[in-house]
């Protein structure tokens, strides 16, 4: 028997979809579990923390049975994967009924023409602080010329924030209008630090080590899973050049060090060029904040070549002069740009498609303010509006035409007035083309995300948005991407092409303020009467809401002992993190 640790790809003649016809499968059965105790509380998929890597190519076919082992229900929303006629599998609670505790739910979506590094994560109940996290790899397909020679080797990496306290505590301390205050740690591929400091980091911690050989070139995927943390990533003495940002190819530009703001993924090339004297640190270090005093938010790796000398010392590699210079970090994402002579998911060069010519035909502010009292509840807003999901999804009220679930009048501008909780949806304008601002008055750096789309990134500046701003935009070689910063006092403009029908969720990747109701909804409808655009409600489709009364049970069949079994990696992070604490405890003033 197949063990359910195991990818099986295989290839299959058209017999399960008309729309998926001809094109490859591959299949994957996840349990998704608590493979440790409290106080990390991580969520692991086939006991693995991060999860495995989806990896498969331009038009195939994936298939994910998933088990919800957790105590409580559960979603995968796979960040950055267009789900092209099929919001159904879009896995977040506008489109989908949550997986109930020892259910069985199966995915079934195509990575219909796209390309690049993306990562799924359970995206309900703030899950994602306790992980439950990894990568998609979608390749080019054979026939599609790649804009770099094949590298030697594929490498991710995921870095994120971490705190030692349960999930469920940290979701209790925003509903109690607490501020989840500075991280324990970062980790990187759900390991520690390396002891790069004696009196930082105890002796003992598992670190990443990421093996290569001299003269080799290598690509790295670099993903920020974290919580509400940007990081600054490097590696010491070495160049990282940008080739891929979220599916598109990026015009090739060497770095020392790059910002990933929370929710954001790229794609560098590493060449093994150095002498190989000593291993070299990786390092994803907090930015905007007091550098001294979280010192301890730094995830050091290792990277060890084949002929390496001995074992990393000395300092880390610097960080950008000032940690709390935004207009450095803004800068560099004005640098990212479209590769527009390179092909990606098809032959035709990216540049092809001219976005600054066509005309906008709906436009949307959308202003993010710091979280707010509203009916004595802490909440976060687009607009003035929290939203709040409903018991009844909202393509499922679509589906049987039921009232009541929603209203579509989401307003193009920021509301005047008190704020308000509200189940207020954007009407998009099929094969219609829009434009939003995001104004961020908040006081940190705010990740934007749009499921179901790439959006062009082309504009980005501080203070308030006029429509003069309109004169600074870039309309030719601006990236496309589906997660943006905006930074603190500042908008970012992105310009995106409604071809795709469904029900988006557009929100917050800052896993505190989209928990607490900084997402809305985009509503994509075909108004001709047509089949050919959206794909229909899944046979397997789960009911809940006011459609409960159509969903068959399930018997709960759990495989997992849930929070009774400790895994060895799981007991060397918790020591981590008790030792963490008291260090920073021993060294209070």
């Amino acid at each position: 028997m197949a063990s359910a640790w195991t990818l099986l790809a295989v290839w299959v003649s058209a017999v399960a979809s008309p729309c998926f016809a001809g094109d490859p499968y591959a299949y994957f059965d996840w349990d998704v579990s608590f493979i440790t105790a409290a106080p990390l509380g991580v969520i692991g998929i086939n006991g693995q923390f991060p999860g495995p890597i989806v990896n498969v190519s331009t038009n195939w076919n994936v298939v994910v049975n998933i088990l919800n082992d957790l105590d409580e229900p559960l979603l995968i929303t796979w960040n950055g994967i267009q789900h092209r006629k099929n919001s159904w599998q879009d896995g977040v609670l506008g489109t989908n009924c949550p997986i109930p505790s020892g259910w069985n739910w199966t995915y079934e979506f195509q990575v219909k023409d796209q390309i690049g590094s993306y990562f799924y994560f359970p995206s309900t109940g703030f899950q994602r602080a306790a992980g439950g996290y990894g990568g998609i790899t979608v390749n080019n397909r054979d026939v599609i010329a790649v804009p770099f020679d094949k590298p030697d080797g594929d490498i991710t990496l995921f870095l994120g924030d971490w705190y030692n306290r349960d999930y469920k505590d940290l979701r209790k301390a925003l509903e109690n209008g607490k501020e989840l205050g500075m991280p324990d740690g970062v980790l990187m591929n759900g390991k520690g630090p390396y002891r790069y400091n004696r009196t930082l980091v105890p002796a003992g911690i598992a670190y990443e080590t990421i093996h290569v050989h001299p003269g080799k070139r290598y690509r790295f995927r670099v993903h920020n899973v974290g919580i509400s943390t940007s990081l600054n990533f490097r590696i010491q003495n070495h160049n990282l050049q940008l080739v891929e940002t979220e599916g598109s190819y990026a015009s090739q530009q060497n770095y020392t060090n790059l910002d990933v703001h929370v929710g954001q993924s790229y794609s560098f090339l590493v060449t093994m060029d150095q002498n190989a004297s000593s291993d070299y640190y990786i390092v994803a270090s907090a930015r905007f904040v007091n550098q001294s005093h979280w010192a301890r938010v730094t995830g050091v790796a290792i990277l060890h070549y084949s002929n390496s000398k001995g074992k990393a010392s000395g300092p880390l590699p610097d960080p950008p002069n000032d940690v709390y210079d935004k207009t450095y970090s803004m800068n560099q994402a004005r640098s990212i740009r479209w590769n527009l002579s390179a092909g990606a998911a098809r032959p035709n060069p990216q540049g092809s498609f001219r976005y600054g010519s066509i005309n906008v035909s709906q436009v949307y502010v959308l202003q993010n303010k710091p979280p707010v009292v509203i009916n004595g509840k802490h909440r976060t807003t687009l607009n003035g509006i929290s939203f709040s999901p409903p018991e009844t999804p909202l393509r499922l009220a679509d589906e049987y035409k039921l009232k009541g679930i929603y209203t579509l009048d989401f307003p193009t501008r920021p509301l005047k007035g008190a704020p308000k909780v509200g189940r207020s949806v954007i009407n998009g304008t099929f094969r219609g083309f829009m434009e939003i601002i995001f104004q961020n008055n908040h006081t940190k750096v705010q990740t934007f995300h749009m499921d179901g789309y790439s959006f062009f990134v082309v504009g980005m500046d501080y203070g308030e948005w006029t429509e003069e701003s309109r004169g600074t935009y870039n309309k030719g070689d601006g990236v496309a991407r589906c997660s943006t910063q905006v930074f603190p006092g500042a908008w970012t403009a992105i310009l995106v092409s409604l071809d795709n029908v469904g029900i988006w969720n557009l929100r917050a990747q800052n896993l505190d303020t989209w928990y607490l109701g900084q997402e809305v909804y985009i509503r994509v409808v075909n108004p001709e009467d047509t089949n050919k655009t959206e794909l229909p409600r899944p046979d397997n489709a789960l009911y809940c809401g006011r459609l409960q009364k159509f969903q068959n049970e399930q018997t709960p069949h759990h495989r997992m002992t849930s929070y009774a079994t400790v895994s060895c990696r799981a007991f060397e992070l918790v020591m981590f993190m008790m030792m963490m604490l008291l260090v920073s405890v021993a060294t209070l003033p």
